[in-house]
């Protein structure tokens, strides 16, 4: 692993152990340097803040290893989406909290738009654009996800993906 990788892990590793004691709003860059022994200099070498070391770690945790496996399904992204904030529930219900520029949520926000922009274009190809009808869909699955990661006794991810697509899929069972 290259010393820059190195580097942002430690720094990733440090945010992380920081979010399980206090909200993300607390956390200051200079918290997360003197918690992994590392100089500001060296945050602001790899980060611009601490909301892009967020979308870093959502990016090499789930993006990086979602681009190496083969889809049948739009919806099996979902699926390994949900499983994949399930296994770390405690530090994105911490992350998702936060709005604002640079939030993780507005990241979140922009791939998924992303990923609704390719499958919507068949379905809304009388439309002049699909970018309303994909920022519909990413907000109320952003919206979804943040109840279902807060809630004590959530469903399993499995289980909540399957309620995503019944709430989508279903309403377009009804209008068709």
């Amino acid at each position: 692993m290259a010393d820059s990788n190195i580097t942002k892990h430690a720094l990733a590793q440090a945010l992380k152990e920081l979010l399980r004691d206090r909200s993300l709003e607390k956390i200051s860059v200079g918290s997360i340097c003197e918690a992994c022994g590392m100089n500001r200099k060296s945050f602001y070498y790899h980060f611009k803040d601490k909301y892009d070391l967020v979308n870093w770690i959502y990016y090499t945790e789930f993006i990086d290893r979602m681009k190496t496996k083969t889809y049948t399904a739009s919806w099996d992204v979902i699926d390994d989406l949900c499983e994949y904030l399930f296994d770390n529930k405690e530090f994105y219900q911490k992350t998702l909290q936060m709005e604002g520029q640079n939030s993780f949520s507005d990241y979140l926000r922009d791939i998924l738009i992303a990923f609704f922009m390719e499958d919507l274009e068949e379905a809304f190809s009388k439309e002049s654009s699909v970018r309303p009808f994909a920022e519909f869909y990413a907000d109320a699955i952003i919206c979804a996800l943040k109840k279902w990661l807060v809630q004590r006794d959530c469903i399993s991810p499995l289980e909540f993906s399957s309620f995503i697509k019944k709430c989508i899929s279903g309403i377009a069972d009804h209008l068709l």
